[in-house]
């Protein structure tokens, strides 16, 4: 996502320097009251009426000057959130460190009208609104009703439950609220700061809570039990900044009593970017009531800063939300913090996708204006509520391309087959589609650097500034913190890879000193050391004995070939502490430089013995290069997380898997036949284990 830039907070400094203005005008006019009055004989009898008429018209002006100022001054307040979205923490509006939200006014031109976008025309009128740092967004976005009505808050505001409210300022309509069944002898116990949002087309289909607090606890799961929720959707990070935004309100493992409502772990399976725990539940009140399964999914990759850099990894959780969550069940209840702005952005992606199949076209300006009537400042700044826009667009461009294994085959007869325009197989339109993510040059400053351009095989292959590895900085020598490396995330794990170029005679040092500074115990290689005659990878390792770079001491232990496979094991020392540590090396030898291995079964053979060396060795970062770091090196990282997936779930998705790899470090999976490999191996893993439940 772009930068959001700063005109927002260009026009309040407009504003408080207008008022500024405004008041000195007035300080040099005051002055002339206190001045000593001029001599009788030097004004005429009418001098001292048209003076004073004078006077009396200029203060009338400055006041309307003033006032007009001030009046611009409070609509123009809102909450905003700064261009630098990287450093300022994200959610800032919705969950402030003060525990207390600032809320957004009306718009200060008075309500403006926006229409549907048809789906075909989303693309395009994306791209107007992102024009001028997205500055049309912010005008969409700052037109919206806060969905504050006065009177509206009379049960929230009560003595009795405000310190069930975690912000002060964020509370449920009374016309909208969930209401609990009342305890015997307990006052205001009908109350849970949560409300009924409908959903594109249904009534009453989320509940919007905010992040249960230490006291709120068992009103939040007595909620759940009374409104036969089966799907808790759960957005924020326990803690974020070392602050609490939701207390824990499920036991790590065995069984809790909340309330009355007992509450006992069945399952959790961690993912890179969610993870989703099931619980049994059963009210002890309701003893003769059959316990019920009720499954939390938690999304975890919302950073601490703006919104995700992608929705793909938004789409693929909504995606399992939706499977997950039973047709007759109660309403899915999503909290964040304060339940409003990830929330709010949660709950439109699901409704608007809802009507883009349903009616063609998107109206997120209409979708979030009703719902901000059910709990106000519902998506909470423009971050999300472009987001939103970003999500929509994805799923339009790119669809649900997610498959599971029964229907690989019919799938890749469908992308083989002729399809028009230009007679195009399916798979080359496919490829197409990944060729069209944008190369971010403009965050490759580091590798751009000149003293930093040297060290790149292939100057167009380097790492992008937010994922890149980082060294420690050698005492007095500058750029010693770069290597041409990538952080690529894992099927459950992120960072979970370091794709990296095959090291150049002056960066062995450097490729050394990341394996042992980010504790690598495992090493793939993809290419020969030379290939056609060409340097594709200096030999960074000892053919025998040990070899020193720099501080590192590399000492050959063992050297065996197994098919098309060699495997090293190195003793790795770092001088400087005389700590050591053991390395292995998988070098796989069936892949020519030009077009992909003669079988997938190798390729699968690989995998599995890294991913053995990795549950030994405690899944630190893997580190795969080929020669640019790219193409090879990619396909392997596609396929260790595609086929990870398929014996997890029983589903693939090779498109987004490349795309999503295609978005950390550039030009990943590099040819239209090493994409199609992909597919290749995915198949021959089901043709061998064709069992594949075995294999969980």
């Amino acid at each position: 996502m772009e930068p959001l830039g700063q005109p927002l907070l260009l026009g309040v400094s407009f504003a408080l320097t207008s008022i500024a203005t405004g008041a000195s005008i007035g300080n040099e006019t005051s002055p002339s009251f206190n001045q000593t009055a001029p001599d009788p004989g030097d004004v005429s009898p009418s001098q001292p009426l048209i003076i004073g008429a004078l006077v009396l018209v200029l203060l009338l002006i400055l006041c309307v000057l003033a006032g007009s100022y001030l009046l611009r001054f409070r609509r123009h307040r809102k909450a905003v959130v700064s261009s630098n979205d990287k450093k300022i923490p994200n959610g800032i509006l919705e969950e402030q460190e003060q525990q207390r939200v600032m809320l957004l006014s009306k718009s200060p031109s008075g309500p403006k009208k926006y229409f549907p976008i048809p789906v075909e025309h989303l693309e395009e009128e994306i791209r107007l609104r992102s024009a001028d740092d997205c500055k049309r967004f912010r005008e969409e976005f700052n037109s919206l009703p806060s969905g504050h009505v006065q009177g509206a808050f009379e049960t929230a505001n009560k003595e009795e439950n405000r310190e069930k409210n975690r912000y002060p300022n964020i509370l449920p309509n009374d016309h909208s609220r969930v209401i609990l069944s009342q305890v015997d002898g307990v006052p205001c116990s009908d109350y849970i700061n949560a409300s009924y949002i409908d959903g594109y087309k249904e009534k009453n289909k989320f509940i919007a809570a905010q992040g249960p607090k230490q006291e709120t606890v068992n009103d939040f799961w007595r909620m759940i039990w009374e409104q036969k929720s089966a799907t808790i959707v759960m957005l924020t990070n326990l803690k974020e900044r070392k602050e609490e935004k939701c207390h824990q309100y499920w036991p790590d493992q065995g069984c809790w009593t909340y309330g009355n409502i007992r509450v006992s772990v069945e399952d959790c399976i961690v993912l890179v970017d969610y993870t989703v725990r099931k619980f049994c539940i059963q009210s002890l009140h309701d003893g003769g009531k059959a316990p019920r399964l009720v499954t939390q999914l938690h999304f975890t990759s919302w950073p601490d800063f703006g919104v995700p850099f992608t929705p793909i990894g938004m789409l693929k959780f909504l995606k399992k939300v939706k499977t997950l969550n039973p047709s007759h069940a109660g309403p899915v209840i999503v909290h964040c913090s304060a339940g409003v702005g990830r929330t709010g952005t949660f709950i439109v992606i699901d409704a608007i996708i809802d009507m883009m199949h349903s009616e063609q076209k998107v109206d997120v300006f209409e979708f979030v204006s009703r719902i901000r009537n059910q709990r106000p400042q519902m998506v909470q700044t423009d971050m999300q509520y472009t987001f939103i826009y970003q999500a929509l667009l994805e799923y339009y461009l790119y669809g649900d391309t997610e498959l599971d294994v029964a229907s690989l085959e019919k799938h890749l007869q469908s992308l083989h087959s002729p399809t028009a325009p230009l007679d195009k197989i399916g798979l080359e339109e496919e490829f197409r589609k990944l060729t069209n993510v944008r190369i971010m040059k403009e965050n490759m400053r580091t590798g751009n650097l000149p003293a930093n351009m040297k060290k790149a095989r292939v100057i167009q292959i380097i790492p992008y500034d937010f994922n890149r590895v980082i060294l420690s900085m050698k005492r007095g020598q500058e750029y010693t913190d770069y290597i041409n490396a990538s952080f690529i995330d894992g099927y459950r794990q992120k960072d979970y890879f370091i794709a990296t170029q095959g090291p150049l005679p002056h960066t062995v040092e450097d490729f050394w000193r990341m394996v042992w500074e980010w504790k690598c115990h495992t090493i793939v290689m993809l290419t020969e050391v030379q290939e056609r005659e060409q340097e594709k990878c200096f030999q960074y390792w000892p053919a025998e004995g040990s070899v020193t770079h720099g501080q590192i001491h590399i000492e050959l232990k063992s050297d065996t070939i197994s098919e098309a496979i060699s495997v090293r094991d190195f003793l790795v020392t770092f001088n400087q502490e005389k700590k050591s540590r053991l390395v292995r090396q998988f070098h796989f030898h069936g892949w020519p430089e030009i077009g992909i291995p003669a079988e997938g079964k190798g390729m699968i053979d690989l995998i599995a013995a890294v991913q053995k060396q990795q549950q030994q060795t405690g899944n630190h970062p893997i580190t795969v290069h080929c020669s640019a770091g790219a193409g090879r090196t990619g396909t392997f990282i596609a396929l260790s997380n595609i086929l990870e997936r398929v014996k997890a779930e029983g589903l693939l998705d090779v498109f987004q898997a490349v795309k999503s790899l295609r978005l950390q470090r550039p030009h990943m999976v590099q040819t239209l036949e090493q994409y199609e490999f992909c597919y290749k191996v995915v198949q021959d893993f089901i043709d061998i284990f064709s069992d594949y439940a075995n294999f969980k």
